[in-house]
């Protein structure tokens, strides 16, 4: 039978860098989540999120950048640059072309179609611009322009009104955005406009209705402002000035420059005149003027995007995202102004005011928005936050008669997922639900629900990194983080009743027995549970709660707490039969390299309390045989472990080993207990079975040869006449093996998943999904859920069909 896997979730967050998103007229986005491009249909009905993940960077991805319909460009905090590219909407995406563009980070990208020009800035204090030609297959660098040591946090670029020629401005970590102007040939530099008090992280230019219109720039500061600059061509009122005045015009508008530098807010509304040279050997003038001061935001400007032009409103919008956690939308609004005695009727002027805000209003949530992009032709706006969760508000209720402007601005559903390595997954015992920690200091919950995954609640946001998890029963899990203890939580109301609402699992419980929600106190770690009834959790517990919420609303109670170890926990599992938990912690010597074993329902040592001992280094993963007769322990010292359940006397040490040359990452118990595998660094993966004649020993029945090292394994639960192993590589790839019931011995590979449809780096935990209807009635089999979790940020779920 052939193998195959396909996608069914992934969950994935935003970098933290404001250009790392970009979406297409189609309403596609395209992000940089770590080192993946991850791609996302905001139009899918069904809401499937991060549909795939593209794998071609060997460094964070920091800015992403949408060319045209069917081509983005990516670039990575190495300073490489990727061009992207598919045929059609259903064709995969394909890397075209691939150049070193900068010897550091880059930090901001830019093109310009009509000049087939890209600009790229750089951490290394360059702006380079590169001429596409081919179709994007050949970039040939045209210029560098020197920043003198600041960095280009932002560029924009747009064509000059009323010409062919090119403006380039770039906010830098100073105070003045500078304007560069390019007819053909080289970019030369125009104008410098004092006026922010701090960095310029962001720039956007309104593209033109018309070519008489003229230009508009946006450029938003950390100084919490916005700034809007008019460009205009300068009409020639008397031809008698030649060059030579004009220049010295130009030089002494630049020295005026300077003036500005005192302190205080100047509101300077001085014309800055540029010149360019035009093809027909001419001169035109431009003067940029300070057009309004838009105040509105508690703290610094992340990034500024124009609404794209719409045929129905002609009013343009600015959208605003800010560190105070709120995104602003800004329009021009028609007010009468003061009547001059020359002027007839009443005059008009126009005010910038903000016509719609959301996010948390004045809420100083960590970090605040990152970067805003609109959607689906200005019909949704989308932001991304510091802990890289993605938040989206759509317009409702247009009427077509009326100005867009009047539609009433929704929350909907967008993407989550950890920023950072994901370090542990669990099932719940049923595999109703997933859960997985990472060392973002979050815990969260995946379901399914309505054709799709999604994130369900955030059980625990921690001060320590948190590195593994394992579910009790569906209502409590345990988990442990970088710190001495463990912890264990218990669901509150309102997540039972978003599960049953959402049909998601009906979860047979006393809805009485639970608290209410959970909450964390002041300068508190842990979450205490809390009574009141009055709180909004409950109020949206039946809708599909999104990421402020998430972030805040969602928190199980905490309800013990686990001590015994004298290091920082490294791992934590759960017996077959949910009655006992084990952990270990980071070990240097054979004192501290023991498990403690609990009783799951008391939390108090089990048996005698003393813990097991044999191991020199850190214990790295603990599992339990399914009739819980063995307790398997792997370590850093490169040795497994056994020990044996005997009546009265709790966990006693029955076998060892030490064939493998490196640490142990990762063991597995086959579903019928006849068998184990452990997983290695030393690039094998071996198969255990008991010696005959009934000895207590156990013998390698097989080693499975790597190209690299084995970092997880997991056998597939309740094979028919075969038996399924997954293995994680170091680098990101998941193997599958296949053998005989009969031939323990034997093992074939089925499937290799390839990294852009696995990870790119270090596979930690692989899980099965727990689940009685494996087989169908025919006696074929069905597809089975492979989750997986890796460094590289992301969680994933697998379909294999085996």
């Amino acid at each position: 039978p052939v193998m195959a896997a396909t996608t069914a979730y992934i969950a994935a967050s935003v970098n933290r860098f404001n250009h790392a998103a970009s979406s297409s007229t189609e309403s596609f986005i395209a992000f940089g989540s770590g080192k993946l491009v991850a791609l996302w249909d905001t139009s899918d009905l069904v809401d499937r999120g991060v549909t795939e993940t593209l794998a071609a960077h060997d460094a964070r991805i920091t800015c992403v950048k949408f060319l045209d319909e069917k081509t983005f460009a990516s670039a990575d905090d190495a300073g490489i640059v990727k061009i992207w590219m598919r045929t059609g909407r259903d064709t995969k995406w394909d890397v075209l072309c691939s150049f070193g563009a900068h010897r550091k980070s880059i930090s901001s990208l830019a093109y310009h179609a009509p000049s087939h020009c890209l600009i790229t800035g750089s951490s290394d204090a360059t702006v380079r611009a590169w001429a596409c030609s081919d179709g994007f297959k050949i970039l040939d660098e045209l210029q560098t322009l020197s920043l003198n040591g600041r960095y280009p946090l932002s560029i924009a670029l747009e064509t000059l009104p009323g010409s062919s020629a090119v403006v380039l401005a770039i906010g830098c970590t100073d105070r003045v955005v500078q304007v560069f102007m390019r007819s053909e040939g080289l970019f030369v530099p125009a104008a410098q406009l004092p006026g922010h008090e701090d960095w310029i992280r962001a720039l956007a230019f309104l593209p033109p209705s018309s070519s008489y219109t003229p230009l508009t720039l946006a450029s938003g500061s950390q100084d919490a402002t916005i700034r809007l600059w008019t460009i205009e061509p300068i009409a020639k009122a008397e031809p008698a000035a030649d060059a030579d005045e004009l220049l010295d015009a130009f030089e002494a508008a630049l020295g005026e420059v300077g003036d500005a530098e005192e302190g205080g807010r100047q509101i300077t509304l001085k014309r800055h005149i540029a010149m360019i040279r035009m093809q027909n050997g001419g001169v035109q003038q431009y003067s940029i003027t300070f057009d309004a001061l838009l105040i509105g935001h508690e703290a610094g400007i992340t990034s500024l995007a124009w609404r794209p032009p719409i045929s129905s409103i002609s009013t343009p919008t600015l959208l605003s995202s800010s560190i105070d956690s709120s995104l602003i939308l800004w329009s021009p609004s028609s007010i009468p102004s003061l009547p001059t005695p020359s002027s007839t009727g009443p005059a008009m002027t126009s005010l910038w005011i903000n016509c719609e805000r959301f996010g948390d209003v004045g809420g100083q949530r960590l970090g605040g928005f990152v970067g805003g992009l609109w959607l689906a032709n200005g019909r949704e706006v989308l932001a991304w936050g510091w802990s890289g969760g993605t938040r989206r508000w759509r317009m409702v209720d247009v009427n077509t008669q009326t100005r867009l402007e009047s539609g009433k601005w929704v929350e909907v559903g967008a993407l989550t997922g950890h920023l950072g390595p994901v370090r542990g997954i669990s099932w719940a015992p049923d595999g109703e639900y997933l859960l997985s920690t990472g060392l973002d200091q979050t815990t969260r919950i995946h379901a399914e629900f309505s054709g799709a995954w999604h994130e369900l609640a955030r059980p625990q946001v921690h001060g320590y990194d948190l590195v593994g998890a394992a579910f009790l029963n569906a209502l409590r899990f345990v988990s442990v983080a970088d710190e001495k203890v463990a912890r264990v939580f218990e669901a509150p109301r309102g997540f039972v009743r978003t599960v049953r609402a959402l049909g998601v699992a009906d979860l047979t419980v006393d809805e009485g027995a639970l608290p209410v929600s959970a909450m964390v106190p002041p300068l508190g770690l842990s979450n205490k549970a809390s009574t009141d009834e009055s709180t909004q959790a409950l109020e949206r517990a039946t809708a599909r709660p999104f990421e402020g919420e998430l972030s805040a609303t969602t928190l199980w109670p905490e309800t013990e707490k686990v001590f015994g170890h004298g290091y920082e926990s490294i791992t934590v599992a759960v017996s077959s039969a949910h009655d006992l938990v084990a952990t270990a912690c980071k070990a240097t010597t054979p004192k501290h390299a023991v498990v403690r074993l609990y009783d799951a329902a008391t939390l108090r040592p089990y048996g005698s309390g003393a813990p097991l001992e044999g191991h020199a280094l850190t214990v790295t993963r603990i599992a339990f045989s399914p009739d819980d007769r063995f307790m398997l322990s792997v370590s850093r010292d490169r040795t497994w472990r056994l020990f044996e359940r005997v009546e009265g006397k709790g966990y006693i040490p029955t076998a060892a080993d030490k064939s493998h040359g490196r640490i142990i990452w990762d063991c597995s118990w086959a579903s019928d207990g006849s068998l184990f595998a452990t997983a290695s660094r030393d690039k094998t993966v071996k198969v255990w079975q008991p010696q005959s004649g009934g000895s207590k020993k156990w013998k390698a029945a097989a080693t499975i040869k790597l190209e690299y090292a084995a970092t997880a394994v997991t056998f597939a639960p309740n094979e028919a006449d075969r038996r399924i192993l997954a293995v994680g590589l170091e680098t990101g790839v998941i193997l599958i093996y296949s053998s005989a019931l009969s031939s323990p011995g034997d093992w074939k590979g089925v499937l290799a998943v390839v990294p852009g449809m696995a990870h790119v780096e270090h596979v930690h935990q692989l899980a099965w999904r727990p689940r009685a209807e494996s087989r169908n009635g025919d006696g074929s089999e069905s597809e089975r859920q492979l989750a997986s979790c890796s460094d590289d940020g992301t969680v994933k779920i697998l379909n294999v069909k085996v």
